[in-house]
């Protein structure tokens, strides 16, 4: 007697996988559809693919289908769902099928092929400004810079102002790790622009960021003939009224701002360069906005996140990439130490033996309020704990979000000058901030964090030559996957090391943390998964644009 048998009935097949669906051959395993059962769901699929039959539409070029032995797309399509006898299973749960590589495949270089379009049409489009680089320049240059540029800096700057001199708008995207130097160059490449009569402008994604980076280029072109002036929504009324004049009128060269600059009221007499930070966190429909507040104004983004290959060439496929990977002379590795709540007591004795040396730290909680939900450390609650009970000798400072901005501008004044021994934050502090003498920095509840952000709330130290240190206090508690997060961050200092292996544990939807990054939705293919494959079809569809006329049919086959 058999219990809960299955069957299925033959009729007239000379091979009985020809003949069945549920038995003798591989089954496709479909997501539970409202009151569809899994024997149903298979019987329809199997059924609209015979009528279907061969009907499914080649669009991928005869030549390169031809030339990677792929099958038919009404091939792949059936074969994925009901595979052949001789495909291995492991094969079919990696998606290393030839059927499903196709349909991947498909994808990618329809993907692709509209990235490379955008490159050949953006090369067709010509700037309305022209900008050369005398020797007048190169001195006004080497007058600014501070101090002497890394090699990756030269190599990178030499690119971007290149780019600038060309007849097409740049569109270049720099990233670098944590203090590898990207704003100095960006600096450079405002000053060429502005030596050439041109208007910058640079937009940050939080009042933060702006006001130090209004800081640094201060602290950079104070000397210059070049005036700068810094925007966002804690702007009174009446400066945003005369900071809108002068960008009008062309007295004012630079403009530091947040999504201010984006208001209707904001206008230019000619912005030649735009700068977009931390550019991830901006939709694409924002960076198009700021842009269109100029006539083909050439572009350069940035990210403090390094962006691994694979992304890059899915999000950022129409830019170039300059990539600084050496950190400026005389940086020493920070030392990162993974440390339960149990060990508290020695985080805190290393905080008090750097301050006895003259050194500042930071202390960083994830949220600004108590979460009863997710039971989180307040940053506000931390700084009284630290005043009243662990330092009351000390010089404790609180810095948040919510904090109006001047209040802000005099706290992180007193921790650059030395005012403050111990800086309490959130993550406010994650990007931007750059204070040499900083060189200890606690994370609380580190195991709450992601690989990318812990990454660069570490690179707050180590800005100077003295030994920094990170020590990321974590719950008694914690899960497999937060362990080995903390274990890669021990490990490493590398940050582009650090953001495949972010990429590869959160996954690409994810890796930003936002939608609006411009990360593509595949319907089959998986960038990390399918990198290769990713890299194949950038290939083809390059070569395959190089020396065709596009069609309305090809173009909307890549939208």
């Amino acid at each position: 007697q058999f219990t809960n048998p299955e069957y299925e009935l033959i009729e007239n097949a000379s091979r009985v996988q020809d003949a069945t669906i549920h038995m003798g051959r591989i089954v496709p395993i479909y997501e539970k559809l409202a009151s569809l059962t899994p024997k149903l769901h298979r019987r329809v699929v199997h059924q609209a693919l015979k009528v279907v039959g061969d009907a499914f539409e080649d669009s991928l070029p005869a030549g390169v289908q031809e030339r990677l032995g792929y099958p038919s797309r009404s091939q792949a399509i059936a074969e994925s769902h009901f595979p052949q006898k001789d495909v291995a299973l492991e094969e079919l749960n990696e998606f290393r099928s030839l059927a499903q590589q196709r349909l991947v495949f498909d994808e990618f270089f329809f993907f692709q092929a509209g990235l490379a379009l955008r490159r050949r049409e953006l090369v067709s489009v010509k700037k309305h400004h022209t900008v050369t680089v005398n020797d007048r320049i190169r001195a006004a240059a080497l007058e600014v810079l501070p101090f002497r540029l890394t090699g990756d800096q030269r190599l990178v700057l030499k690119g971007i102002v290149s780019d600038l001199t060309k007849p097409e708008p740049m569109r270049r995207l720099l990233q670098g790790d944590v203090g590898s130097g990207k704003t100095i160059v960006a600096i450079l490449a405002a000053l060429v622009a502005m030596e050439n009569n041109l208007q910058v402008a640079l937009m940050s994604p939080t009042e933060l960021l702006a006001e130090q980076h209004f800081a640094s280029l201060k602290q950079v072109l104070g000397r210059s003939r070049f005036s700068l002036s810094l925007l966002t929504g804690a702007t009174p009324t009446r400066e945003r009224q005369r900071l809108a004049e002068q960008l009008a009128d062309g007295s004012l060269q630079l403009i530091v701002g947040t999504h201010a600059l984006l208001q209707e009221d904001v206008g230019f007499q000619q912005l030649g360069l735009v700068i977009i930070d931390e550019q991830h966190r901006f939709g694409v429909a924002q960076r198009a906005a700021l842009g269109a507040k100029g006539s083909t104004p050439d572009l350069l983004v940035m990210t403090a996140t390094p962006i691994p290959r694979t992304l890059a060439l899915t999000i950022y496929g129409d830019l170039a990439v300059s990539n600084i990977c050496e950190l400026p002379p005389g940086r020493t590795p920070i030392v990162t130490i993974a440390r339960s709540d149990a060990a508290r007591a020695d985080v805190y004795a290393l905080i008090r033996s750097e301050i006895a040396k003259g050194r500042q730290a930071y202390v960083v909680c994830p949220l600004v309020d108590e979460s009863e939900k997710l039971d989180l450390k307040a940053a506000t609650e931390m700084a009284e704990e630290l005043k009243s009970r662990i330092f009351p000798e000390k010089r404790i400072e609180l810095i948040h979000g919510r904090i109006k901005s001047r209040e802000r501008e005099r706290i992180m004044h007193l921790f650059v000058t030395g005012g403050v021994d111990i800086l309490v934050a959130t993550t406010v502090i994650e990007v931007g901030v750059d204070v040499p003498n900083a060189t200890v920095m606690v994370i609380e509840q580190a195991e709450r964090f992601g690989l990318a952000q812990l990454h660069q709330l570490r690179g707050r130290v180590g800005r100077g030559i003295d030994q920094s240190h990170c020590a990321l206090l974590h719950g008694e508690q914690i899960s497999d996957s937060a362990r080995a997060r903390l274990k890669v961050l021990e490990q490493s200092n590398d940050g582009f090391v650090i953001a495949e292996r972010d990429l590869n544990a959160r996954g690409p939807g994810d890796f930003f943390g936002t939608r609006q990054s411009g990360m593509p939705l595949f319907r089959g293919g998986n960038v990390i998964r399918d990198h290769a494959l990713m890299e194949r079809a950038k290939a083809c569809a390059d070569e395959w644009l190089q020396c065709r006329d596009v069609s309305a049919e090809d173009r909307a086959k890549m939208q």
